[in-house]
């Protein structure tokens, strides 16, 4: 099957791989922290992607003490939703054949910090809402706009993740290596 859309040329075979292999579907994303100059509580690195190990430098916000001279946890929360949604946006329109001309795409997560600041065990310690704001220009016919958004919406991982907010494990490995020597 001939195609254009250089989104389904790279598509096409992995999908035909995981029908055939279901299990070669599973991915596993990774950011890693080790770390260095201990003594400074405001500062750290993060490495994203093992095989890459970008490392990002990231602060803590000025509304928990921090200097802000960095990026924060929370702007990278809204980062990959931001990042992740104008990305998948991308290759559907470009697999449906929308023209692209405009995309701005801005995640905001609000916090009650009081909660993480132990002020009033009545606050939640998390984000209570995130917003995204999407603004999308095409050349072709805007009726295909609807669809396309919500193609993305429901295509996109990091949205449909922070929506059903998924459980995260906690691996301590000095607790596991504690009990293995016992």
């Amino acid at each position: 099957m001939k195609t254009n859309s250089i989104v389904k040329q790279r598509q096409l075979p992995l999908i035909e791989n995981y029908v055939e292999s279901p299990e070669k579907a599973w991915i596993t994303d990774v950011a890693f922290v080790e770390g260095k100059n201990l003594d400074k509580p405001f500062h750290t690195e993060v490495k994203i992607n093992e095989e890459l190990q970008t490392s990002v430098g990231i602060g803590v916000h000025r509304a928990l003490g921090g200097y802000h001279d960095l990026p924060n946890p929370g702007d990278m929360l809204c980062a990959t939703l931001a990042s992740c949604f104008e990305s998948t946006l991308r290759m559907i329109a470009e697999r449906i054949g929308v023209k692209l001309t405009y995309t701005f795409v801005k995640a905001e997560a609000h916090v009650d910090v009081r909660g993480t600041l132990m002020m009033d065990k009545t606050v939640p310690v998390a984000f209570q809402s995130m917003d995204l704001t999407i603004k999308v220009k095409t050349d072709n016919d805007d009726n295909k706009l609807p669809i396309l958004l919500k193609a993305t919406e429901n295509s996109c991982v990091i949205f449909q993740t922070l929506r059903l907010a998924i459980p995260i494990r906690i691996k301590n490995e000095q607790e596991m290596a504690h009990a293995v020597e016992l």
